[in-house]
């Protein structure tokens, strides 16, 4: 099981990631919206924004994510590891329940180049 420190270093490199992709990429992540991801089998979350095509991480919380973010995943802490990892694909994680993803119609829309 992914320990704390293992999924916030995989939200590090995801945030590396999207900084360092390509246009299209970057312009999805361009949104600013505040962002929730709780990693259930660790029954913790992680709360911050997703501003300037980086994830920024401001606070790490026990239990559910205390306020409704703009943007909510939820998942396990393996699972987030192996996706940022490349050994997972987010489709098909959401597809099987593994992973949930829910904000507004218009974020999902410009985040599904992202996933």
């Amino acid at each position: 099981m992914a320990t704390i420190t293992e999924c916030r270093d995989a939200l590090d490199r995801l945030s590396d990631n999207l900084a360092r992709a390509d246009d299209g990429v970057r312009g999805a992540a361009a949104l600013d919206r505040t962002l929730s991801c709780h990693i259930t089998d660790l029954d913790t979350t992680f709360t911050g924004r997703l501003a300037n095509g980086r994830i920024e991480v401001q606070d790490t919380v026990p239990g559910p994510p205390p306020a409704k973010a703009q943007i909510r995943l939820a998942m396990s802490g393996d699972d987030l590891v192996a996706m940022v990892g490349g050994e997972l694909n987010f489709a098909k994680a959401w597809a099987a329940g593994r992973v949930r993803l829910e904000a507004g119609f218009r974020d999902l829309i410009r985040l599904r180049s992202l996933l």
